[in-house]
């Protein structure tokens, strides 16, 4: 019973404390401000790695110890192909001078040798045994993975070509239906703009005509009033048409027996 009026204080104190106290308790890890990883080269060579230089272990070997396969944890070793001149050391006994062979076939993670002797790099009384430790030198494979490597710049640039292509033809995929509205809609819009020119057009043209009938009657009617006024102010010419051989006839002057034919005053 006194333990239980323990915790109730105890949690009744706690209840009491400031919200300050409460947060000051919580424990934040310090993390670094940078992380441990260095930024993606994309598979790209690292200047600061010597790629002449690799390790391995000898998993299999035929009975002449002349015949190796060696595995590798660094697979850059498949760029290896068949002739190629390797050089090794064993390990721990670096003090000793380079053994050379020639590459005979590659896998993933394993490449099989062709040692010509093990005697420069190895002593003659000693069993090589499976499992041993080797130091490889090879200037081909540096060479192999610089070529390796800028070639695979020029793939990243492809593929980002060909994800580019991908990635609009998919928008315009997965956009189908939305593109597909609105260019009904553009061609609805136009249509509906061609169709008020249209109807436009055409009551302008009515009315048009109905202002040239209004002007057709009125040029008609002054056309009316002008020809009444050419006719009223029109001057007539005074041409002598008496017969003036019967008005001297009765005049008594001498004259001819017949009439003299009439001539013409006017052009």
């Amino acid at each position: 019973m006194r333990t239980f009026g323990h915790i109730v204080y105890l949690v009744f104190f706690l209840m009491l404390l400031p919200v300050s106290v409460v947060k000051s308790v919580t424990v934040v890890p310090n993390f670094p401000d940078q992380g441990v990883l260095g930024a993606d080269n994309h598979g790209s060579i690292d200047p600061n790695v010597d790629y002449e230089r690799f390790s391995g272990r000898v998993s299999d070997k035929d009975d002449s110890s002349r015949i190796f396969k060696v595995e590798v944890e660094n697979n850059n070793t498949k760029f290896f192909r068949s002739g190629d001149l390797v050089l090794f050391k064993v390990n721990l006994k670096e003090g000793r001078k380079f053994c050379q062979a020639h590459v005979r076939n590659v896998e993933d993670f394993h490449f099989t040798i062709y040692v010509e002797s093990l005697a420069p790099c190895f002593s003659s009384t000693e069993y090589f045994r499976r499992g041993t430790v080797l130091n490889f030198y090879s200037k081909q494979l540096s060479s192999r993975v610089f070529e390796a490597s800028k070639y695979r710049e020029q793939l990243i640039v492809r593929k980002e070509d060909f994800l580019k292509q991908l990635n609009d033809i998919n928008h315009f995929i997965w956009t189908f239906d939305q593109q597909k509205v609105k260019a009904a809609a553009d061609y609805d819009e136009r249509i509906n703009a061609l169709q008020r020119e249209k109807r436009k057009a055409l009551d302008d043209l009515v009315t048009l005509k109905q202002e040239r009938l209004v002007l057709q009657n009125e040029l008609m009617k002054k056309l009316n009033e002008l020809d009444e006024s050419l006719q009223f102010y029109r001057v007539e010419r005074q041409e002598l048409m008496t017969d003036r051989w019967n008005m001297d006839q009765d005049s008594d002057l001498p004259l001819g027996q017949r009439p003299q034919e009439i001539k013409k005053t006017y052009r």
